[in-house]
C-alpha cells in the first residue's frame, strides 16, 4: 500500500511538472530596440526578457526550474500568490534588484520600495508603479498598498495589473501596447468588469491572467468589435 501511494504521488507530481513546462510558451513582441519575450509561468507569475535583462514578476506560483536567473524582480502585493521570499531568492541573481511596495519591503530585506505613481529606470527598462486596489471588495486590497506595473522598452509599454478592480487609474491609462489584466472573484473582479475597464484604456493587445475560475469567453465576447486583440493563454496547465 505504501508503495502504491508513493507511486501515485510521483505520477501526480510528474504530471504537474509536465503541465507547468507545457504552459511555458513565450509571447514575442517587436520593439524599436529588439524583441521582448514574455513567458507565462502560472497565475500571476511571468518572466520578461529584453534588452539583455531577465525580469520576473510575482514569482510565487509555478515551476521556475531551468529558467535564466533574473536581473530584476517585481512584486505587486503581499499575498502568497504574489510574494514568496524563498522563490525570489531562487529565481534572482545575487545582485538583482527587487522592486516592491512598502508592505512587501517590510518583510523582504533589501527590496527597493516603489510607491504608486513613482517611476524608476532599471537598465534598459523604465518601470512605473500603478495603483492596484479594490473598490467594492476593499478587504482584499486597499488603495495604496500594492503596485501594478507599466514596463517600457523600445517604445512599447507593457502593463501588468496586479490584483485590482477596474479603478479610475486603470481606466485612465494611456498608450498601453500590451496589457495583462486580472480577473477572479472574490479577490479582484469579474470578467465583465475587466472587459469594461480594458475598453476604457484600449490597449493594442490584452491577455487575461490571474483568472482562476473565471469565464474567459465572457471577457473575450465583451471585447469583440473594439479593435483590441484578446489573446487567451493557459496559465494553469492542462
Amino acid at each position: 500500500m505504501h508503495l502504491m501511494k508513493t507511486t501515485t504521488l510521483l505520477l501526480t507530481l510528474s504530471a504537474f511538472v509536465s503541465s507547468a513546462f507545457a504552459a511555458r510558451q513565450a509571447e514575442e513582441f517587436k520593439t524599436s530596440a529588439g524583441v521582448v519575450k514574455i513567458t507565462p509561468i502560472q497565475h500571476a507569475s511571468a518572466m520578461i526578457e529584453g534588452g539583455g535583462q531577465v525580469i520576473q514578476i510575482d514569482p510565487a506560483m509555478g515551476n521556475f526550474d531551468g529558467l535564466p536567473p533574473a536581473d530584476l524582480v517585481l512584486i505587486t502585493d503581499i499575498h502568497g500568490d504574489h510574494f514568496k521570499a524563498d522563490l525570489i531568492n531562487k529565481v534572482k541573481k545575487a545582485n538583482a534588484a527587487v522592486i516592491a511596495p512598502q508592505v512587501v519591503a517590510d518583510q523582504y530585506k533589501g527590496a527597493m520600495v516603489m510607491h504608486n505613481g513613482e517611476t524608476k529606470k532599471i537598465g534598459a527598462w523604465t518601470i512605473e508603479a500603478v495603483p492596484m486596489y479594490n473598490i467594492k471588495r476593499t478587504q482584499y486590497h486597499e488603495k495604496g498598498r500594492g503596485n501594478g506595473y507599466i514596463l517600457t522598452y523600445g517604445g512599447q509599454r507593457f502593463y501588468f495589473s496586479g490584483d485590482t478592480e477596474g479603478t479610475p487609474e486603470m481606466r485612465a491609462l494611456k498608450n498601453i501596447d500590451v496589457a495583462f489584466v486580472c480577473m477572479n472573484l472574490p479577490y479582484t473582479m469579474p470578467p465583465e468588469e475587466a472587459a469594461d475597464a480594458v475598453k476604457a484604456f484600449h490597449p493594442r493587445i490584452v491577455y487575461p491572467y490571474h483568472y482562476m475560475g473565471s469565464d474567459l469567453k465572457v471577457f473575450e465576447n465583451a471585447l469583440k468589435g473594439t479593435g483590441i486583440e484578446v489573446r487567451i493563454r493557459d496559465w494553469y496547465g492542462a
